[in-house]
């Protein structure tokens, strides 16, 4: 019997910062659907210099990447502010688009970019693709069996003081387009949804612990920041299933911890779900009556560090005449959902969801 040859898409890269190193190292070793053609960036040394080290054959301008015919996907990795010009200047050059969290900074940006999408008929995908990694696709198998029953409430918590400690330009994480919920909430709420399905609702509450906060890392030690947007940010989803999730999403603690990022709890036992920034992770599974959390091996491949997953699955999306699963209803209900809490905070009122998306299917 033969063995049946995979088309590899042409894929051009836009963005050549500290993230694009994973997605260029596993696009030449962990995904055979598609290969990366040309690199662009802002600062032209950047993109010629991770070429040379990815072995890539074209470092460009992005004008250039976009009038590329050989380039049928672009992957944006720019920074969030730049996610809407970017990723519109691709779709009207006729190019699908995977790009990382979150879709864009506004809602109405969100919007646009979906719309323009489906007038030109093309797809749009995005990052966290973590939860199509072996963790949290073993808890959505487990929930979908019926192991903890019928899905009644959940916890999720991402506790941080902040990167001035460590990040060696931090100053993004606190301007417009940053927060916890904007650098972190994809990956949690992307992985309620995914467990949960789609919210209908949510509460938030935010603050502003400090105004300004000092540089403690290295190049920058010592330098004063301005902070723009809420530092802790916490709430209540309702999803459509009838499940409530407590979400707690802060840079203003020092100190703490949480031992589970995210637990779900049902009428017939409860899930530990492996922390949301990972593909993998233990599974704990603790059942109505029994003492102790019991570990659940994985039941799917992708343990392993695996960005470009979600990239790798639309492209198959493809030829398989399906939605990606990482796909902009997903991106886009995020979205909205992030800008919720901050809305219902600023309003004092629950926001009620306009955007619907389906939860994504098991890989």
């Amino acid at each position: 019997m033969g063995s049946s040859v995979v088309r590899k898409v042409g894929v051009g890269l836009i963005g050549c910062g500290n993230i694009s190193s994973i997605y260029l190292k596993n696009a030449a070793s962990a995904f055979d659907n598609f290969e990366i053609l040309a690199l662009a960036d802002l600062i032209p040394e950047r993109a010629a210099a991770r070429a040379a080290e990815f072995s890539i054959p074209k470092a460009c301008t992005v004008e250039q990447l976009l009038r590329d015919p050989a380039i049928e996907v672009v992957l944006n990795l720019t920074i969030p502010v730049a996610h809407f010009a970017v990723t519109k200047a691709a779709l009207e050059a006729g190019k699908h688009v995977y790009l990382e969290k979150p879709l864009s900074i506004t809602l109405a940006e969100g919007e646009q970019l979906a719309a323009l999408a489906k007038t030109k008929g093309l797809l749009v995908g995005g990052a966290p693709d973590t939860f199509l990694g072996a963790g949290i696709q073993t808890c959505v198998k487990l929930i979908n069996d019926g192991w903890i029953g019928k899905p009644v409430g959940a916890t999720a918590a991402m506790v941080s003081g902040g990167h001035e400690g460590w990040h060696p330009d931090p100053a993004f994480y606190y301007q417009t387009g940053g927060g916890p919920m904007f650098d972190m909430g994809p990956y949690y709420l992307t992985a309620l949804v995914a467990l949960l399905g789609p919210a209908a609702s949510v509460a938030g509450m935010t603050a502003t612990t400090w105004e300004k906060r000092l540089i403690t890392s290295a190049p920058k030690k010592g330098t004063m920041m301005d902070v723009e947007v809420p530092t802790h940010v916490t709430g209540l989803i309702s999803f459509a299933s009838g499940a409530i999730a407590t979400v707690v999403m802060t840079f203003d603690v020092k100190g703490g911890s949480t031992q589970v990022p995210l637990e779900i709890w049902g009428t017939e036992g409860s899930l530990q779900v492996p922390d949301p920034n990972t593909f993998g992770g233990p599974v704990l599974f603790r059942r109505a009556g029994e003492p102790k959390w019991s570990e659940v091996p994985l039941l799917f491949g992708r343990s392993e560090n695996s960005r470009g997953l979600g990239l790798s699955d639309l492209i198959a999306s493809l030829s398989q005449n399906r939605a990606p699963r990482a796909g902009v209803d997903l991106t886009l209900h995020v979205l909205e959902l992030m800008q919720g809490f901050h809305v219902s905070s600023n309003t004092g009122r629950r926001y009620r969801m306009r955007h619907k998306c389906r939860r994504p299917t098991l890989s």
